[in-house]
């Protein structure tokens, strides 16, 4: 097997939402249960999220405080799928949406309502890695470090696929609504940490797996993870 590094960084916090986990690890706390809306989303914006974007604004508040500005990078499957699909019924039902139902229902919508709440004029990319996992958001997020960012947020995100949508071929489907997100660096204090790709062949699931599978990892005493999918192999070791 060879073994290319990608980057050395560091995991200067980290915080999680995800049913079923009561874990803590340290200064990290992993939410569960019901997906309360933090108090430093306003008011006027918490009718507005979903459960998708509840779990999403639970996991990065811990990791980010309002007037911050750093670069973002949200990395979700499917999006805000559920709410694309109740777009498109109300639509067949009244022949007609509202322009927020619409604009609450794109792929980039949650990183929206994030960049307003926290007040963030960072640059923030949204990508829909498919069956790539969680290496893309890494290599954009450790891209971004390069270039000069003092550091950068990487929020994973996904919900189950409604029953209207066929899951097959691709079973990019979670089994839970979850929510990751990772403030990493390049020096600092926090969990050193090194990503590299590899040449194994692996296929260890899609998005919604992945983020759970890498969960776990930062819960464990494991030095090692690696998670790779049609070819595309990668491996994340603490230093």
């Amino acid at each position: 097997m060879t073994e290319s590094i990608v980057s050395n960084f560091v995991l200067s916090k980290w915080n999680a939402w995800a049913p079923g986990l009561n874990e803590s690890h340290g200064v990290f706390a992993l939410q569960q249960g019901k997906a309360v809306v933090p108090d430093s989303v306003p008011k006027m914006f918490q009718r507005r999220l979903s459960l998708l974007a509840k779990a999403v604004f639970n996991s990065a508040d811990k990791c980010i405080v309002t007037g911050e500005q750093i670069p973002t990078v949200f990395s979700s499957a499917n999006g805000e799928i559920c709410r694309s699909l109740e777009m498109l019924m109300a639509l067949e039902a009244e022949g007609e949406v509202s322009p927020a139902g619409f604009s609450l229902s794109v792929h980039n919508a949650i990183a929206g309502l994030f960049s307003i709440v926290y007040a963030n004029q960072q640059e923030i990319t949204v990508i829909a890695p498919g069956q790539e996992g969680i290496a893309p958001a890494f290599i954009e997020g450790l891209g971004i470090l390069q270039e000069g960012a003092g550091a950068v947020l990487l929020v994973f995100y996904d919900e189950p696929i409604p029953d209207f949508y066929p899951v097959s071929p691709f079973n990019i489907n979670a089994d839970n609504t979850v929510a990751l997100t990772l403030r990493i660096a390049l020096t600092g204090a926090g969990l050193p940490m090194q990503l590299s790709r590899t040449s194994m062949t692996r296929d260890d699931g899609e998005q919604p797996i992945q983020i759970l599978t890498f969960l776990r990892f930062l819960l464990s005493e494991d030095k090692i993870l690696n998670l790779g999918n049609r070819g595309q192999s990668w491996r994340w070791q603490k230093l």
